[in-house]
Order: structure tokens, then sequence, then C-alpha cells
């Protein structure tokens, strides 16, 4: 499995790239978000993940370990490929994924590009049991200051999703003051969410 690539972008294409690592070129599909951030000559870091069918063998790059797991978890729902599967990441960041999810609100998966109603509603469904474990893996290494489980799982998620610890924990401690439930991660996720995006 390669997990990850180290090297100079020789080439870029419409949702692809070349990566020279030491004088080998790989094909790398990636987002049009991570497209408009790359450019010929830079060296540049992508996590990886390796898609292996019976006649081809295709690698898609992301800019983060978090964008990987979750592009990964989403080819585990029926119906969604890895081409679905990078067009939901070129349209939605993980933290909006994770949002949609929590909301229940499968509009935001059906403005994806060849995802319809029932796949979005599929997305809802299947991604809502794997919420605590993505915010688990997102980073493991979060302080464990929170006192409930819940909201080490939801500081993990923030902080993974590219929120600076002190300010996520900042509004976990402003959340603790109102009456949201501090045991549900999931009702958590989505109440922080919402605090920080609004900080923006």
């Amino acid at each position: 499995m390669i997990a990850s690539l180290s090297g100079t972008v020789a080439a870029v294409r419409d949702q692809t790239c070349i990566v020279d690592v030491n004088g080998v070129g790989y094909l790398v599909h990636i987002t049009s978000e991570h497209k408009r951030t790359l450019s010929v000559g830079e060296r540049n870091v992508f996590f990886t993940s390796l898609v292996v069918r019976e006649d081809s063998m295709t690698l898609f790059g992301f800019e983060s370990p978090e964008s990987t797991e979750i592009f990964e978890v989403l080819l585990s729902v029926s119906g969604v490929g890895p081409r679905s599967a990078l067009a939901i990441l070129s349209e939605l960041s993980p933290a909006e994924i994770l949002t949609a999810v929590v909301d229940e609100n499968d509009a935001a998966f059906k403005k994806v590009s060849g995802i319809g109603p029932k796949t979005a509603k599929l997305i809802i469904v299947q991604l809502a049991g794997k919420i605590s474990s993505l915010a688990h893996s997102s980073h493991a290494s979060a302080s464990p200051h929170p006192s409930t489980e819940a909201e080490t799982v939801v500081l993990n998620a923030l902080v993974g999703l590219g929120w600076n610890e002190k300010i996520a924990q900042e509004a976990l401690q402003t959340l603790s003051a109102t009456s949201v439930d501090r045991t549900a991660s999931s009702v958590l996720l989505k109440e922080a969410l919402a605090l920080l995006a609004g900080k923006k």
C-alpha cells in the first residue's frame, strides 16, 4: 500500500497530477480544490489511497490524512465509487462532510455531480455510525482535557479537521455552559462546528 508520496510536481492536468519521486513519475488523481494549490516544479507531500481493481491500480492523493480517511470511508457506501468520492471531496471539506452527516443534510451531497437522492441518503445513514471512529482517528494525540468521553471525541475531531486545539477547547467550554447534551458526540460535534463556523 502506498500511504504517501513526497516529490516534485512534474505536471498538473484536469483531475490528475504527476509527482516525480526520485525519477519515478506517479499519476495521482486529485480534487479540484487540491489542484489549485499545486504548482509545477514545487515539492509537495500527498497522502494517498491506492484503489486496486482487476484491471487497474489507481492512486488518489490528498492534502491531509483526514481527507484520505474520509475518502476511504465514502468508498464503503453502496453506490459511491472512487470518482464519486473524489467529487464529494472536491465540493465539500472534511468538516462540511461531517457536519452534513450530523445534520442529516443529504442536500449537501445531492449538489455533487453524480450523486443522486438515494445515494445521498445512503451516505448520511452509513457515515452516521462511523463519526466517532473518524473523530478518534483524526487526531489521536489531542489533549484529554474535556470531562466526558464525547467531549474528547469531539476535540479530537475538531483538531484533526484543522482547528487550533485551544480554540476547539474554548468552544467546548462555551458549550458546557449551555443545555447541549455533552454525552452525545454527534450532538456535541454539530453544536461545536456551528459555534466555530460563527467565529470565522
